[in-house]
């Protein structure tokens, strides 16, 4: 079997309702952080890991995502025509011609263990990455989903991705125990999902990303509904640890939980931040409007962004 993760699945069909109302119309993964959506930095961070081949989960209403992968022959024809190569390029680039996109529907909403089984006729029997875009991690030095990969390719063993949260949140999160901590990797020897604290095995979370082996398909398929009625990942990988050895990885970088009004806010901001063209003007903005009596009442105009509409 191959050890190399050419596909990579990214489950997309929440609702969204945490962001009502701007999600009622505009899925919560084409929210944008900065100038990309949510779905495209996810895509990004896919293709850095070296995937050629991007299943969408989604359901009949979330037309938007496959929308902005395709071509935008008005907006392109437009660009050219007025000579904006620079902005045409931007359009035409949101991903590689070679990539391939194939959209698979979830008829009903059964846990993120039946969306990512939707998959299987897709990837078949190779192990694949899952992206949940929710989850925004950023590392300059190179995407989780490329550090799990290569951990992958190294030992064989599927990978999940994992952090430390507080005590008290746990039964927010699949929770993991490992085998005693060293570096950033260890073996997982059990898994649930959403206990709460009294008793969690610990406060080792699962994020929102993992490269699996496709042996996960069939376990899946074997999988009752769990917590809240759902078919849940957590514990096809629990039965999948009888079996085989199964990694927590402690990733590099940041994550944002772009779930929430708060992560998304602290995502963008970061990464406003680590645009070196705005990336002052953003600094002197916050530093502006922290001072006090800017919240009460105080008017100042703002600099001029610039830019231009078509």
């Amino acid at each position: 079997m191959s050890t190399r993760i050419r596909k990579v699945v990214f489950p997309v069909a929440g609702l969204g309702t945490r962001f009502l109302p701007a999600t009622k119309v505009v899925p919560k993964e084409m929210l944008p952080i900065v100038d990309r959506p949510l779905i495209q930095w996810a895509v990004d961070e896919a293709l850095e890991a070296g995937a050629d081949t991007l299943v969408f989960v989604t359901n009949r209403n979330k037309r938007a995502i496959s929308d902005h992968f395709d071509t935008a022959y008005e907006v392109e024809t437009k660009l050219l025509a007025s000579g904006k190569l620079e902005l045409l390029a931007l359009a035409r680039d949101v991903i590689p011609r070679h990539i391939h996109t194939i959209y698979v529907t979830q008829s009903e909403a059964l846990g993120l263990g039946h969306a990512v089984l939707q998959a299987k006729p897709v990837v078949g029997d190779e192990p694949f990455g899952v992206i949940l875009p929710d989850d925004f991690i950023y590392e300059r030095t190179g995407g989780a989903l490329k550090q799990m990969a290569e951990l992958y390719a190294e030992s064989g063993a599927s990978v999940i991705a994992v952090e430390h949260v507080p005590p008290d949140q746990t039964d927010r999160y699949g929770i993991c125990a490992t085998e005693a901590l060293a570096g950033p990797v260890s073996r997982i020897t059990g898994i649930v999902e959403k206990p709460k604290p009294a008793v969690a095995p610990s406060n080792l979370a699962v994020v929102g990303r993992y490269v699996l082996s496709p042996r996960i398909f069939t376990l899946l398929e074997q999988t009752k509904p769990g917590a809240g009625g759902e078919i849940q990942l957590t514990d096809a990988i629990a039965a999948l640890l009888k079996e085989a050895p199964v990694h927590a990885y402690r990733f590099k970088g940041t994550r944002y939980d772009c779930g929430s009004k708060l992560g998304m806010v602290q995502a963008i901001v970061r990464m406003a931040l680590e645009d070196p063209a705005m990336s002052t003007d953003v600094m002197d903005y916050l530093r502006r409007v922290s001072e006090p009596g800017l919240a009460d009442g105080s008017n100042q105009a703002e600099p001029d962004a610039g830019g231009q509409e078509l």
